[in-house]
């Protein structure tokens, strides 16, 4: 039996002291110091892991006064803190065994806009996607265009100074930045904007921290002037930590303070507002693919597509697109990026152009495609091929696909995963291809994998080679190659860290500054946080300190993950695999990307979080001695614990007493097992196929609540209710009886049976009637007229129209429906935990519908929860015992089987509100009911939107219904009222009941609405 898991580390005393005094004074905001919440902040996109030993959320600039006043008291001197926004740094710059300061949960307002003057003033935990997203109708947009600007904040941005696709036109983020609202660690509030020399004399002359700072970097500036203009280099990407390029103009004499914050990794103040430029919309956007034989003909090829003006050029080598073509993304890409016939496609170049001319916009591409045909016809500089797009959405589509890349190399069958720490270098784009040549040839020398792309206008580079962390000599090699690395972009005249920042490789910037510079660095840092109380370790320490800085040998997940024996690993890889690209805290509502996390705004709930809790519960099993695959095993065999010692250990939760396993439950109930992470991830981390594995060790322990029954024995009590449903829906639908349901069982808005059941509603119909013997009887002939319908407990019991017309669809299209005794599928017992008792129904379903699959008829399932369950979770349950049989979805069945002249439109519009588990797993599925709606004469549209909020019981469950709802107004609520209800429609059981519930009306399924062309 699993042990009680009270291992964790304790908040340390002053800590715990300040947080108390924290909670009593003025502040405002959140604070949580939960174990889980701590490890959910203890990683970001990096390899590294801090602990931190609680974390505040601020809900505005006041709340960041208080909390740095409040660490001026004497017995909070040596309290120090990091700020955070989106968490997607690749080199641990906002992690830290000490107080993280989270400005993305609540700080994510947009406060003011000026289009006129082409301003907006925002806080700084606003996301990149959803400030353009606001921006969008002003015909405005933020230009810095990041990979992760759907989880990036801005206050992010600034900090590590962004830049990202285009930036040779746009710049970084520093270019963009006018004003910035900034909250010393004394508590002063600092507002900076470019001061010339009469509005200086204020500032300078002050008797405060502020003056020092001032009064540094003047001095700073002014003495090193000469030291600083041949130290930075001279390149696009200069990122370098403090900006005195930049901060000072030696011609004026002004002075912009926001240019040395801009960079800074958050290690000088805490940034809280922001002022931006932002500018117009380019008109005419154009974008050539531009294929090539090998990934060296991409980038010795880029600088001819850079002297042809273009906004930007991205390169991606083939071990990228090769990923791509993997993952769910290659889906809304592959006739864009086709493969060139006869030839191998091993590189691309993305080019594009942006005006606001037409005529201009149309010269550049001219001459482009006449270089381009050139250089085919004649067979040179490898280019084999080109595509064009000018469609907006077509191009979003490719700058998608591009924007994954990052989190696709993370994605390897091997244990050597690819993994960020020289990802970023940064050479003069005329030395590239031969910088290249030697990045190669040192990790060919290391027998390393790794896959390219990056930004080669400006000479960015992305590399991961693949490494095993958990291997201490694979580690070891990661410094070797780092400091190899760190070697040859000087050589090169550039910089490693030309993108993402310093982070844990800040131990190279003396090297890199030169001792009299990087002490002029440490001044400054001195004026800002005297005592190293700010994001400590990073760019560099106080003059007069002695603390060290950050190092590249700081303690990584893997120093954590090869506790856990490699066997669980393996057999856990869907948790233990994320890298932390953090792809899930996705800002896109209409995503289907882990609804849970959008409306808590709680890390702890997210793919990445509750992976992280999940390794975390491994390794703290492993350090007990308990192997998880044995315990598994044992419970399969039915060893599990007495009832008696699982009350006896419910009554100590229920007391209090301390178990990580608690923590670790809350993650995963939060969950909708809506599975979208499974096939939206990158690495496809797979949260609901590990959260039933804990669920149903978890219970080894601890009795389970009575609503767990309710739920997984659907599948055994509809039948039953089913054959009287007007008996059971008058005392389900008593008020008495709802509300002893919600207080006994915990579960609300119970939906009432299907009356008339499905057989009475058939009884007028000339139905074939189940009969084995009769349709093995059958010519193979005669068996491609019949198709056999699987019944799932949710339509047939409770939405049984949906079935009857499922099948009088089928018979209008002149195939002889047969209706399948009812077996049950087991879903609801995977959802909850039930893994012994799935186990067994997955095996009796099984040989029922392999039995049937020998019959050669097509088997059509209606609900897509229920279908994807026999493709997904009955392949990891039964592995080759699960058979070859198929049951498809209606659409899968139908559309190959069309044929003849499509009808004449009679303007019958439908639009598609999509099941979250069907749209992710089956991408293809909004397409194939458009062709089918085209086919007969109407059309559907797929409306972007992401969960509904049900997804399957949880909306039931009376302890998630505000959730539940939240949810729904995320998307759903918006969507569906802009159109007719009567015109939406639904694949989802779960989904329709939601409408239903929420606004009084039932969405019909697709199906449905197809009966009604016909």
């Amino acid at each position: 039996m699993i042990p009680n898991l009270n291992h964790q580390e304790n908040i340390k005393q002053d800590t715990f002291a300040f947080i108390k005094a924290l909670s009593e004074s003025d502040y405002s905001g959140e604070i949580a110091k939960s174990y889980a919440s701590r490890l959910a902040v203890a990683t970001d996109n990096s390899v590294y892991q801090c602990l931190p030993q609680a974390v505040i959320y601020p809900k505005s600039t006041e709340d960041i006064i208080v909390i740095c006043q409040l660490a001026q008291l004497p017995e909070f001197i040596d309290i120090r803190f990091s700020p955070r926004g989106g968490g997607t740094g690749t080199n641990g710059q906002s992690l830290t065994n000490d107080i993280v300061l989270d400005l993305s949960k609540h700080m994510n307002n947009i406060l003011e806009i000026n289009a006129a003057e082409g301003w907006v003033r925002v806080q700084t935990g606003v996301v990149k996607d959803q400030l353009n997203d606001y921006l969008k109708p002003h015909g405005l947009f933020f230009s810095p265009d990041l990979s992760t600007s759907n989880r990036a904040t801005i206050g992010g941005m600034i900090s590590n100074d962004a830049s990202g696709q285009g930036s040779l036109l746009y710049g970084k983020t520093s270019d963009h930045v006018l004003a910035l609202t900034s909250v010393l660690i004394d508590g002063s509030l600092l507002e900076t904007k470019p001061l010339l020399p009469v509005d200086l004399i204020e500032q300078v002359e002050r008797d405060d921290a502020i003056g020092a700072i001032y009064r540094q970097v003047i001095d700073t500036c002014e003495s090193q002037q000469q030291n600083i203009e041949e130290t930075f280099p001279k390149l696009n990407r200069f990122l370098t930590g403090y900006d005195l390029k930049h901060v000072y103009d030696p011609n004026t004499g002004s002075v912009d303070l926001t240019r040395i914050l801009c960079g800074a990794e958050g290690s000088l103040a805490f940034i809280t507002e922001a002022t931006l430029h932002v500018q117009k919309i380019p008109t005419y956007r154009t974008l050539f693919n531009i294929k090539y034989d090998s990934f060296q003909s991409a980038l010795q090829n880029a600088p001819f597509l850079v002297e042809a003006n273009a906004l930007s050029v991205e390169t991606v080598d083939s071990t990228v697109l090769n990923l791509a073509k993997q993952d769910i993304v290659w889906h809304s890409v592959k006739d864009l990026i086709s493969d060139v016939p006869g030839q191998v496609l091993d590189g691309i170049n993305i080019v594009e152009f942006a005006e606001a001319d037409e005529t201009i916009q149309q010269q550049k591409i001219d001459a482009l495609i006449i270089m381009l045909d050139g250089l085919i016809s004649n067979k040179q500089a490898g280019v084999i091929g080109y595509q064009i797009c000018s469609d907006l959405s077509d191009i979003n589509k490719i700058y998608g696909m591009r924007k994954k890349a990052v989190g696709l190399l993370g994605k390897a069958d091997s244990r050597a995963k690819p993994i960020a720490f020289a990802e970023d270098t940064c050479v003069p784009p005329e030395n590239l291809a031969q910088y290249i040549i030697e990045f190669r040839q040192l990790l060919d020398d290391k027998g390393l994998h790794y896959g390219m792309f990056g930004h080669v206008d400006a000479g960015v580079l992305h590399v991961r080679p693949a490494l095993d962390l958990c291997d201490p000599e694979q580690e070891k090699l990661m410094r070797e190659v780092s400091d190899k690395v760190v070697a040859l972009t000087a050589k090169y005249k550039g910089l490693m860290w030309g993108e993402h920042g310093k982070g844990f490789r800040s131990e190279y910037g003396p090297d890199f500054f030169g001792d009299v510079l990087f002490n002029e660095l440490r001044k400054i840092k001195a004026a800002f946080d005297p005592k190293n109380r700010v994001n400590p370790g990073k760019i560099c320490t106080p003059i007069d300190s002695t603390d060290q800085l950050v190092s590249v040998d700081a303690v990584k997940r893997g120093t954590f993950d090869r506790q856990i024996p490699i066997k669980i690993r393996e057999s856990y890889k869907q948790a233990v695999d994320c890298n932390g690209n953090g792809l899930c805290f996705n800002y896109d509502t209409k995503s289907p990307m882990c609804p849970s996390v959008k409306v808590t705004r709680d890390r702890v709930h997210s793919p990445k979080g509750r992976a992280g809790l999940m390794r975390e519960w491994l390794r703290q099993l492993a350090n007990n001695d308990i192997d998880v695959l044995q315990l598994e095993s044992d419970l399969y065999a039915g060893k599990n614990a007495s009832i008696f010692t699982k009350f006896k250990n419910t009554l100590a939760k229920r007391n209090g007493e301390y178990d990580f396993s608690h923590e670790v439950m809350e993650a995963m109930q939060g969950c909708l097992a809506c599975k979208a992470c499974s096939s939206q991830c990158p690495v496809q981390v797979d949260v609901p196929t590990f959260r039933s594995r804990f669920i149903h060790l978890y219970h080894d322990r601890y009795l389970r609540p009575v609503k767990d029954y309710f739920v997984a024995y659907v599948e055994q009590y509809a039948p039953i209710m089913g054959t009287m449903p007007r008996f059971f829906n008058f005392f389900t639908g008593l008020k008495v009886t709802s509300v002893l349901t919600e207080k006994i069982v915990g579960m609300v808005d119970i939906p009432q049976l299907s009356s008339p059941t499905l057989k009475s509603a058939l009884k007028d119909n000339d139905i074939t009637e189940f009969d084995l013997e009769k349709l093995q009887a059958l010519t193979a002939e005669q068996r491609e007229q019949y198709v056999l319908i699987v019944q799932d407990p949710f339509t047939t019991y409770y939405d049984a129209d949906v079935v009857r017309d499922l099948i009088l669809t089928i018979k209008k299209l002149d195939y002889k429906p047969v209706v399948l005794p009812f077996k049950p599928n087991g879903k609801p017992q995977h959802i909850k935990g039930f893994l012994s008792k799935f186990a067994k129904t997955a095996n009796d379903s099984a040989e029922f519908l392999n039995q049937m699959a020998a019959l050669n008829i097509a088997m059509v399932g209606t609900d897509p929860a229920m279908v994807l369950c026999y493709r997904d979770e009955y392949k990891l349950a039964l592995g080759e015992k699960r058979g070859q049989f198929n049951v498809q979805l209606f659409q899968e069945w139908l559309k190959p089987r069309l044929s003849g002249e499509p009808k004449k439109s009679e303007n019958a519009d439908f639009f598609l509100l999509g099941h979250c588990t069907e749209k992710t797993a089956e991408p293809t599925s909004a397409n194939d009911w458009s062709s089918i709606f085209k086919h007969f004469g109407g059309s559907l549209s797929e409306v972007a939107v992401g969960c509904c909020g049900m997804a399957g019981t949880y909306g039931h469950d009376a302890g998630k219904l505000t959730e539940s709802k939240a949810i729904y107004s995320l998307s759903w609520e918006a969507e569906i009222a802009k159109r007719d209800r009567a015109q939406c429609v639904a694949t989802g059981y779960s989904c329709r009941s939601q409408v239903k519930r929420i606004e009084g009306e039932t969405l019909k399924h697709p199906v449905q609405a197809l009966l009604s062309l016909l």
